[in-house]
């Protein structure tokens, strides 16, 4: 008995090993693949041993310089709009350290950090100033950081949908697992990427509103190096938000804030563990601090629009 205990845990470990093998040559293929198939739009500037990827396109000044939100898109979610800008202006999209082609940086996440990264690359790259910021999301506290430490170089911002530095405290009172949704099966997904796990995951992805699937295509294929950069972000989301917190006043430099006020979706309100009542709660405390966010010019303009979502 003991002799067939011992064959069978030896052919359950053979078989694990087999699994693992398979799926680390997986992902190591499709890296590879990657490279080959879906090269850096734009150019990847070294800032001192590491490499920012910064797409900028058109010509003209100021430069409109758009910052992403917390996914793992980097300079891909702008593919929507960045062409019909660069028509007008000089429009860069970048991807920030550990998400698409842009190499990890060293350490934990920053917002000053990222301030950084941004301003080097943007020198580097030879595109000088001055410039509008764009910040959709976490672009947002990126966008004020960024004001913070090189304020001399901004005339203008825009803030998409963007985050306000007390948004945990003020929306956790309405729908306690904002803090912490989605964290858990990112965390999962992260450690598992070496196995081809998140590759294969993000094979089936449907394409975003006005989305193009040669994009869909490219974020998959990066996914499993994005993730640990956008879980880096994840978890210095407290910090970020404190640091950019810190700096709200953009004094007479113009304004525009764009609020996202379509009622949450099933799968948002499922998400939250929250009632259609909370949800409208929530979306009218997110506008509140759109509100508080067009006070930080005094030369700004709020709006709100009903049919858009996040």
């Amino acid at each position: 008995m003991k002799k067939w205990l011992r064959r069978i845990g030896v052919g359950v470990l053979v078989l694990v090993l087999l699994i693992a093998v398979s799926g680390a040559t997986y992902e190591w293929m499709g890296r590879r693949a990657a490279t080959r198939d879906f090269p850096a739009p734009g150019a990847l500037v070294d800032i001192g041993g590491r490499r920012i990827q910064l797409d900028c396109r058109g010509s003209g000044e100021p430069t409109v310089v758009l910052i992403s939100g917390l996914d793992i898109g980097g300079s891909t979610a702008w593919s929507a709009v960045h062409d019909s800008i660069a028509r007008v202006t000089r429009t860069c999209a970048y991807s920030r350290a550990g998400i698409m082609w842009s190499d990890a940086a060293p350490g934990a996440t920053t917002a000053k950090g990222v301030a950084e990264d941004l301003h080097a690359a943007l020198e580097k790259g030879n595109i000088a100033p001055p410039f509008v910021l764009v910040g959709h999301s976490l672009g947002g506290p990126y966008l004020m950081t960024y004001a913070k430490y090189y304020g001399d170089q901004v005339v203008g911002a825009v803030m998409v949908d963007a985050s306000h530095p007390d948004q945990l405290d003020r929306l956790s009172r309405i729908a306690p697992k904002v803090k912490d949704a989605g964290i858990a099966s990112m965390r999962v997904a992260s450690a598992l990427s070496w196995a081809g796990v998140v590759r294969l995951a993000t094979k089936s992805t449907s394409p975003m509103p006005h989305q193009d699937t040669l994009i869909v295509r490219e974020i998959a294929a990066y996914a499993s190096h994005s993730l640990a950069g956008a879980l880096g972000e994840m978890d210095a989301l407290g910090a970020t938000l404190n640091e950019a917190g810190t700096f709200r006043q953009l004094g007479d430099r113009p304004l525009i804030v764009l609020t996202a006020m379509r009622p949450m979706s099933d799968a948002e309100l499922k998400m939250l563990e929250v009632t259609p009542e909370t949800g409208k709660q929530f979306k009218d405390e997110w506008k509140a601090m759109h509100d508080d966010e067009a006070s930080w010019s005094t030369r700004s303009e709020h709006i709100v629009v009903d049919d858009a979502s996040h």
